[in-house]
């Protein structure tokens, strides 16, 4: 896949999968913009147009400087946070809700028009996770804020597809990410996490990165409106 003059925008990229996808796109001649509340030294080290944004923030100028074309943004920040329903305040419900969904709201209306602009089409990457068709105990939250990734995927690949902009949505199981440090702080979590996919492994930021960079590249060119689970078959089998 070759990103030369193409110009991305990555949404939470100072760590996990963020950085793994910038990294990615770095490597294959991406011109990289990224976002995120603070400049990690992993992310300061490539070669990108860093903005410091908080995602549950008004974009504001935040994205002012970006070139009038963009061919493709990925909107990554998430969170977890795992307890039983009757334990979980309404105000973090609404937390959920304001960083998974209203923060991917709030980016997509400030960059649409320069993705409209963009010769050939452009390509956005939402995340969900497997928890939002697969129901998970203590996930109540988090699969009610990513449902609505879901929907906001669907709504607007059908909306911008004549614009000849695609909007798809990559559904992970457990990966090894910052995010899910509590829940793989031990060989032994690790192990059972593992044990509870059909490959037997968790997943990795880079096997997400891969995925984000098909859907962005000219290689899905005819995939639009889709949630592509990358959950080791979690979702699926048995």
């Amino acid at each position: 896949m070759n990103f030369d003059q193409k110009n991305i925008l990555i949404v939470g990229a100072s760590s996990g999968i963020g950085l793994a996808t910038a990294q990615l796109l770095s490597g294959l001649g991406a011109h990289l913009f990224t976002a995120s509340r603070h400049l990690s030294p992993e992310l300061q080290a490539l070669a990108t147009t860093h903005v410091a944004y908080d995602a549950t923030q008004p974009v504001g100028a935040a994205f002012d400087a970006l070139p009038d074309t963009l061919h493709g943004v990925v909107y990554c920040p998430g969170s977890i946070k795992l307890r039983p329903f009757e334990r979980i305040p309404v105000e973090d419900f609404l937390g959920d809700f304001d960083l998974n969904v209203l923060g991917a709201v709030r980016v997509l209306q400030a960059t649409m028009k320069r993705l409209k602009k963009a010769e050939g089409g452009a390509s956005v990457v939402l995340f969900s996770t497997v928890a939002a068709d697969t129901g998970m105990s203590f996930h109540a939250s988090i699969a009610t804020a990513k449902a609505a990734v879901e929907g906001l995927t669907r709504a607007l690949a059908a909306e911008y597809a004549a614009s000849n902009v695609r909007v798809n949505c990559i559904a992970p199981s457990l990966t090894n990410t910052p995010l899910a440090a509590a829940l793989l702080n031990s060989p032994e979590k690790v192990e059972a996490g593992g044990k509870r996919h059909p490959l037997q492994r968790i997943g990795q930021p880079e096997d997400l990165a891969h995925t984000a960079s098909f859907l962005l590249s000219d290689h899905s060119s005819f995939v639009t409106g889709q949630t592509l689970a990358v959950d080791g078959g979690m979702g699926k089998l048995k």
